[in-house]
């Protein structure tokens, strides 16, 4: 069973910066994509940036040009650093992983912008 740890959240006032990380237990083979969502309270879970074990990414929109989605295959990392934050930025992120063998989700790690 894979599972994936994230860190890297916490409280952070509004034009901050956080790098999210999320680390896989083992060697997940076959991976296709790589991604973080987050869900705010009384929202839907949604997509926030992912990467594709080509290197393609994309992204919401609401985060265009602030975030930066990376990973390390190596490590069996993937990296979300948020740049700029906003007090809307404010959820709990979840990590995916997306692979032959199945389709994988982190416990979450909260993220909470605010002055």
């Amino acid at each position: 069973q894979v599972q994936l740890v994230e860190s890297g959240g916490g409280l952070v006032q509004p034009g901050g910066s956080l790098r999210l990380s999320c680390v896989a237990s083992r060697n997940i083979s076959s991976i296709y994509s790589m991604g973080w969502y987050r869900q705010a309270p009384g929202k839907q879970r949604a997509l926030v940036a992912r990467i594709t074990s080509g290197g393609n990414t994309n992204y919401a929109d609401s985060v265009k040009g602030r975030f930066t989605i990376s990973r390390d295959n190596v490590k069996n990392t993937v990296y979300l650093q948020m740049n700029s934050l906003k007090p809307e930025d404010t959820a709990v992120y979840y990590c995916r992983v997306t692979s032959a063998g199945g389709l994988y989700w982190g416990q979450g790690t909260q993220v909470t912008v605010s002055s």
